[in-house]
């Protein structure tokens, strides 16, 4: 059940809201199919109403978005979102949560299958009859990730899916999120504000960053994190990353006298 990979390309995207606010402009940026990118950048540039575009959830007041060489014109199939909250309707088991995002016209016995392979690939296996009330958080977005796998979508699109979670379930998430994507083989958008998130990760980390006087945040720069995947959390090559984007991020590195510990 691997999905079909595509590619993402934005040329020259920018946005305005109806009030005259510009979050988006200029945005040039290809991914590649199968590749995970992380999307970093201060609170209010655009993050989110990026990944809304690509998902045809918005429409680009310039510029075009491109999935697989074709233009995104409004909703697109090829493409499933995950957000912050699961979003689960309290009245419906887990299961039948999941059975939403199924694709049109498939079966009910191909979908009922459908829907319990993904939700064991999540690790929800035996709790597909239980209603959202009757678990926790972490379980409820592991919900939520299959609801979007089921489609076998093109692109994943992932809008800061781990920060309702407390830390231990975040971390599990993510690496529940590094063996999925592996397996599923499907290209994934990852907006989130936690720089140590997007270097375990990421294959690239893209900065979104605003440059006055002009309005509305661009591409501050394009990091590539060289190292394979899944990663150890301590290798030290990523703290050099890591200071270098929270630098990027307005968050200085410390001085010598600050390093001392006393």
């Amino acid at each position: 059940m691997a999905a079909t990979a595509a590619g993402v390309g934005l040329r020259g995207i920018g946005h305005t809201f109806g009030n005259g606010h510009t979050v988006l402009r200029d945005i040039e940026l290809d991914i590649l199919p199968g590749e995970l990118v992380a999307i970093l950048g201060p609170s209010g540039c655009g993050k989110s109403t990026l990944l809304k575009l690509v998902a045809g959830l918005e429409t680009p007041t310039a510029g075009e978005v491109l999935v697989d060489g074709r233009a995104v014109r409004g909703i697109d199939d090829r493409c499933a979102v995950v957000f912050q909250e699961p979003r689960l309707l309290p009245w419906r088991d887990l299961a039948g949560n999941v059975a939403l995002g199924l694709p049109k016209g498939v079966g009910r016995g191909s979908g009922r299958q459908i829907v319990g392979h993904w939700l064991d690939v999540v690790g929800l296996e035996g709790f597909h009859r239980h209603r959202p009330r009757q678990v926790s958080g972490g379980m409820a977005q592991r919900a939520a990730l299959a609801r979007a796998l089921v489609r076998e979508p093109g692109v994943l699109l992932l809008d800061e899916p781990f920060a309702a979670l407390d830390a231990l379930t975040r971390l599990r998430m993510q690496d529940l999120l590094a063996e999925v994507q592996r397996g599923a083989g499907t290209t994934v958008l990852l907006v989130t504000h936690d720089v140590d998130e997007a270097l375990h990760l990421a294959d690239r980390v893209v900065l979104l960053d605003t440059q006055p006087p002009v309005a509305g945040a661009t591409v501050a720069t394009v990091l590539d994190v060289p190292w394979l995947r899944p990663r150890d959390r301590a290798y030290p090559e990523l703290a050099v990353l890591r200071a270098d984007l929270l630098e990027r991020l307005g968050v200085p590195r410390p001085t010598p006298a600050e390093e001392t510990t006393p």
